[in-house]
């Protein structure tokens, strides 16, 4: 069987919708949500298999691992709380991140004066050279993913993702 959910063809989730739609007929359901929805997951989920398998395999890194060292680099030292929660996972997978970019030397642990259960984390010199290095190939490929748009719709893009993003830690909170 050929792949259709995961497909990059236009053409092919055209007709995956319209097979969805077909086998969901008579149901009442939001299917231009469905759509929209989906396509987010597709688009995320291609985007991140690509960079795993390219420019971050360079440097055997995850994108969770990446995320951290971003995180880092831009904010400085932060504690293992907020970096889990910027990077989407739970404190027990960032342990095992936290552990392999400990290993690697690439960050390090700051226990907190007050609290032993509390730890920040910090790039070290060789983390903050890896990210130097890593980042300006790693936006060349972000180019590379939206060069089919135009400057106004990937801002426009951006802008209604961060929408989205927006609406569902709105609903989250009720």
């Amino acid at each position: 069987m050929s792949r259709r959910i995961g497909s990059a063809s236009a053409a092919v989730v055209l007709q995956v919708e319209k097979d969805i739609k077909a086998r969901l007929k008579g149901q009442h359901f939001d299917f231009t949500a469905m759509s929209a929805i989906s396509n987010v997951y597709r688009a995320g989920t291609a985007v991140r298999n690509h960079m795993e398998r390219t420019v971050l395999a360079e440097y055997d890194l995850s994108w969770v691992a990446f995320t951290v060292l971003w995180v880092l680099w831009i904010w400085g030292s932060q504690e293992t709380a907020h970096v889990a929660e910027e990077a989407g996972v739970t404190k027990g997978t960032l342990t095992g991140v936290i552990k392999t970019l400990s290993n690697r030397k690439l960050i390090r642990r700051l226990p907190h004066k007050d609290d032993r259960r509390r730890v920040s984390i910090e790039l070290t010199p060789s983390g903050e050279h890896l990210i130097e290095d890593l980042f300006p190939a790693f936006n060349q490929h972000e180019r590379e993913a939206v060069n089919s748009l135009t400057l106004v719709e990937q801002r426009e893009l951006a802008r209604l993702l961060r929408k989205v993003t927006h609406g569902i830690s709105q609903s989250s909170d009720r």
